[in-house]
């Protein structure tokens, strides 16, 4: 089933997959609790399941090349989206503290343009910010995902600049000289908002606003989907730059980051280059959205429906993909017996000649360090270029997962 599948940004240990990146070393053994409180929670969320959390067809299908194409987003979600599967956690903010480490080599490389596709949250708009892609599809297996991306779509509308945008995200009422603030480093904005007081009224309106902001999108939100959206708001207002990724029934761990270190980061240059950090990368991604070229997707990666649906939408559309993220999801996908069928989709997607896959890796189930690892880095950030995963696919040189990881990495 579509919705049964593990996750790539949570540390799961029941039957699914989907996400953004985590620490997978549980050990198996200790498993069969949380399965049945996992399968419990994977029924009960099938029961919220209704026409506007479902699309028509389970099945998702791309037309055939050289058909006219609906490029909208609320035709494209509805064409290429599958039903929503279970996660262990809202999957927030990302616990890849390494993730722009990759930023380096994708200007090593030149990776620029075409078509972005990538799992979990925002981190995601730091891989566009960089790469300039033409339209970018977020593809996860949770609704709830897509969900918040209609939130930040909401936020970057409603917000002219980074200024702006952080305090609304957070429920700070923005600064009244809000442009002054277009050239200042985020250091000062994040210094900024630290200081600011909670404005409970401020945030209880512009969570209204958002979720009115999201519905104009044209994708059908339930009265659970604007729920879920308020809720998500709610979260990011209560723990501001403080919130750090967590799961359900686990507490937070101390080396997952927060908001505010994620924020602050750097490359391996030593240069902050979120999509936060340049007022110029920030508009970009608003562009994007605005134009309604930044297209959240619900789709397992290792399944039959969504994800090959997409390598046939990027052919009919003329695109070529110029980066894959897929955060840690593909340990998942090795050890549930799928990782073949995204092989090949991946293998067949149009792409571009430097094209890459963008993984995360977390190396302690492993007892070994990465030979890309970081000194203070939990997680590690990798290069993979596609033609080369396509070819040591083709050949079968992978023997176990740390071959995947290693063979070809960059």
């Amino acid at each position: 089933m579509q919705w049964m599948q593990r996750s790539s940004e949570s540390e799961l240990e029941c039957v699914r997959e989907g996400g953004a990146g985590h620490d997978v070393a549980a050990p198996r053994g200790r498993a069969r609790g949380r399965l049945r409180r996992c399968l419990l929670a994977i029924v009960a969320s099938l029961a919220l399941l209704g026409p506007a959390t479902v699309p028509a067809s389970a099945q998702a299908v791309a037309p055939a090349a050289g058909t006219r194409l609906d490029t909208s987003l609320p035709a494209t979600y509805a064409r290429l989206s599958e039903p929503s599967g279970y996660f262990d956690t809202d999957n927030l903010i990302s616990n890849e503290s390494s993730y722009l480490h990759v930023i380096t080599r994708l200007r090593e490389l030149g990776v620029r343009g075409g078509a972005y596709v990538g799992v979990g949250p925002d981190q995601n708009y730091s891989y566009i910010a960089a790469i300039r892609p033409t339209v970018a599809f977020l593809i996860d297996v949770r609704r709830d995902n897509a969900l918040q991306h209609l939130m930040y779509r909401a936020l970057f509308a409603r917000s002219r600049n980074r200024m702006e945008f952080l305090a609304r995200l957070v429920g700070r009422r923005p600064p009244r000289d809000g442009e002054a603030w277009t050239t200042r480093p985020i250091a000062d904005i994040v210094a900024w908002i630290d200081r600011a007081p909670a404005d409970a009224s401020f945030a209880d309106a512009e969570q209204r606003a958002i979720v009115e902001e999201a519905a104009r999108a044209g994708i059908p939100l339930s009265a659970a989907d604007r729920a879920t959206i308020s809720r998500f708001h709610a979260t990011f207002v209560r723990d501001g730059l403080a919130l750090r990724f967590t799961s359900f029934g686990r507490p937070p761990r101390a080396n997952y980051p927060t908001l505010r270190q994620l924020i602050l980061e750097r490359d391996l240059d030593g240069e902050q280059s979120g999509y936060l950090a340049s007022e110029d990368d920030f508009r970009f991604v608003k562009s994007l959205h605005a134009r309604d070229r930044i297209i959240p997707l619900v789709g397992n990666l290792g399944g039959a429906a969504a994800f090959p649906a997409l390598s046939r939408e990027l052919a009919a559309r003329g695109e070529k993909l110029s980066a894959l993220y897929t955060s840690n999801v593909e340990y998942y996908l090795w050890g549930d017996g799928s990782f073949a069928t995204f092989a090949r989709t991946v293998s067949r997607m149009p792409r571009q000649a430097n094209g890459v896959i963008i993984r995360s890796y977390f190396g302690r189930q492993f007892g070994d360090r990465h030979p890309l690892a970081v000194d203070g880095y939990a997680s590690v950030q990798l290069l993979h270029p596609l033609n080369d995963f396509a070819r040591r696919e083709a050949a079968g040189e992978w023997r176990s997962y740390l071959d995947l990881v290693t063979l070809g990495a960059r």
